[in-house]
């Protein structure tokens, strides 16, 4: 298969499906509220009544941190994956293999690559990760647009040998 780049050097883009962005934040929004209205409504003990409203704020730290993560886009040039903020995930030439299958740990709609060299650890919620050598893709994103750009990069790793 003969993939070509757009006018701006990219192979492959990937973003946020809308409606399964909206979903997750719903959910982790209303995870947050519903905790923090048990803790108000039918207070625990005070032990509790920490861990419920701790876990609650965290649901809305992470809701916005995964509503801002999913507006950027993921893009794949002959050099990189990187997201529209210019963040590289891994250069293409340090790709050693990626795993798609459907026994793989990877996020949902994604996939996995493997790196030769390790990087700081980071996270976009509902998009990407990287821990170490590994880089997973995927999350609230559609499987069409992440399968493609797997396949790209599939075929970049056999023709390199």
């Amino acid at each position: 298969m003969l993939h070509q780049p757009d006018e701006n050097g990219v192979y492959a883009r990937v973003s946020a499906a809308p409606m399964r962005r909206l979903f997750a934040y719903v959910m982790l929004v209303g995870l947050g509220a519903l905790l923090l209205w048990l803790v108000f409504t039918a207070p625990p003990t005070a032990g509790w009544a920490l861990v419920m409203v701790l876990i609650a704020m965290g649901a809305l730290f992470l809701a916005e941190r995964m509503r801002r993560a999913t507006a950027t886009v993921l893009e794949l040039t002959a050099d990189e994956l990187r997201d529209s903020t210019g963040r590289v995930l891994a250069r293409v030439e340090d790709i050693e293999r990626i795993d798609r299958g459907v026994f793989a740990f990877k996020p949902s709609n994604g996939f996995v690559l493997k790196t030769k060299v390790s990087a700081p650890a980071a996270w976009a919620p509902g998009l990407w990760w990287r821990i170490g050598r590994r880089v997973g893709v995927g999350g609230v994103v559609p499987s069409a647009p992440a399968k493609y750009m797997a396949e790209v990069i599939g075929a970049w790793i056999e023709t390199r040998g």
